[in-house]
This record gives C-alpha cells, sequence and structure tokens, in this order.
C-alpha cells in the first residue's frame, strides 16, 4: 500500500464512488507514470483523508477510505520572516515533511524579498507535493505574506515563541514538555529581528526562545525547530 502514488484532490473532485481526475492528474498517471485501467492509486484531499482508488479510463474509481496515522497530535504553526532568494522554498518542502500545520510568511523589518502571486502559488505547490511523498494525510496552509505587526495581531495560538539566537532565553526544548495544545513559532530572516520587533512580539504574548548556542542560517532554523518540536510530541 505504502508504494501506491499519492495524488493530491480537491473534495468536490468527488462523485460518489467517482473520482473526476483533472488534465494534469490525468497526464501524469496516464503519461508520466504509465498506469493502466485497473492499476491502484491513493488519492488524498489534503484535509486528513485517503481513499484507496484505481484507474478507470481517464478517471477514477474509489474503493475504500484509508485510515493514516501519519500526523503529528499537535498543531504548528511556522511564522516564517522570508529569506532572500529562493530558501522559503526548502523551507516549505522540509517543514512540511517534518509535519507542520501552517506556514505563515512574515514581511520584517530585513526581509529582502517581495514575494509576487506566483511565489505563493509555487509554495502551495511545494507544500503538496512534500505531503504527497511524505505521506502527510495533511497538506499544509501556506498563508499569504502579511507585515510582521499584522502577524502579531493576528496569532491566536495558546503557545507563542520566537526564536532569538542572541541573548540568555530558554532552550525551545525546556519550553515545550509541559505544551499540550497548539503551537506558533516565530524565526527571522539573515540577521534575525529587530529589538523593537521582539519587544512587539512579547507585548502580543511571544515567550523568546533559542534554538541552541550556534547562530543558524534563516532556512536551518525552522527546520531544526520544527525537528525539536515533532520529536517531542511524535
Amino acid at each position: 500500500m505504502s508504494q501506491l502514488q499519492r495524488i493530491t484532490i480537491n473534495p468536490n473532485q468527488l462523485q460518489e464512488t467517482e473520482l473526476l481526475l483533472t488534465s494534469q492528474q490525468q497526464h501524469y498517471l496516464l503519461r508520466v507514470l504509465r498506469l493502466r485501467d485497473g492499476d491502484k492509486f491513493i488519492a488524498m484531499d489534503g484535509m486528513g483523508k485517503w481513499w484507496l482508488a484505481q484507474l478507470a479510463g481517464e478517471q477514477g474509481q474509489v474503493l475504500e477510505l484509508l485510515e493514516v496515522k501519519t500526523e503529528l497530535p499537535i498543531s504548528i504553526t511556522l511564522m516564517m520572516a522570508l529569506p532572500k532568494g529562493n530558501g522559503f522554498d526548502e523551507i516549505v518542502r522540509c517543514c512540511t515533511e517534518l509535519g507542520v500545520t501552517c506556514i505563515a510568511p512574515v514581511l520584517s523589518d530585513r526581509t529582502l524579498l517581495n514575494p509576487s502571486l506566483q511565489k505563493l502559488e509555487r509554495w502551495r505547490r511545494i507544500a503538496s507535493e512534500a505531503a504527497e511523498q511524505s505521506e502527510r494525510a495533511v497538506v499544509p496552509t501556506i498563508l499569504e505574506p502579511v507585515a510582521f505587526n499584522t502577524a502579531m495581531n493576528e496569532s491566536t495560538a495558546t503557545h507563542r515563541y520566537i526564536c532569538e539566537a542572541r541573548g540568555d532565553y530558554p532552550h525551545l526544548n525546556q519550553v515545550i514538555n509541559n505544551t499540550k495544545n497548539d503551537i506558533i513559532i516565530a524565526i527571522g530572516p539573515e540577521g534575525g529581528w529587530t529589538n523593537q520587533e521582539i519587544e512587539i512580539a512579547v507585548k502580543s504574548g511571544f515567550q523568546p526562545i533559542s534554538l541552541g548556542r550556534r547562530i543558524l542560517r534563516a532556512v536551518t532554523a525552522p527546520i531544526v525547530a520544527i525537528s525539536l518540536i515533532a520529536a517531542n510530541f511524535e
């Protein structure tokens, strides 16, 4: 079962036991993978459900609902100041594999990237592909980029942490042991957060924390943070 190809579908593609495949999905299954009538694959809606299906002509036939237990028992939102270049692509890919629930791109004082709508679409596609590859039941939500202050004002998670590379702050491992509800963890861009941003975050209910004694790259830090949280709750 685990070796079957997985595709992400929209729930409205399901018509009782018939799965209406898009032209892109038909091309992928029929031309790229060269599946034939009766060959099986897995359809996932990105919101927690998997179905075993088989190819029937250019459409799919749903055979059964599958039980999937690959998600973490806690919701993790990564609030990430956009790094330069294409670094955010790798962040989305790796953090999706590690179990993040939502990724919120943030425009901070030191953010250099001004993303286009095409970038957002690309990130969502990467998240979908990474979720399929890592056999996740849920495709992480990729929010539209917002200003730092807006992100702070809209954050509602029970446990809120902001990573700061310099300063005498407790390690993430020390503060998540008693966490039982949803988590937001905010990570800055190259050069880190400004002092003013840290002050605003603290006033908004965020606890400054450390990821260790070494200074991590903007692309490395979120992978370390989500790995630590996942290891704690897996």
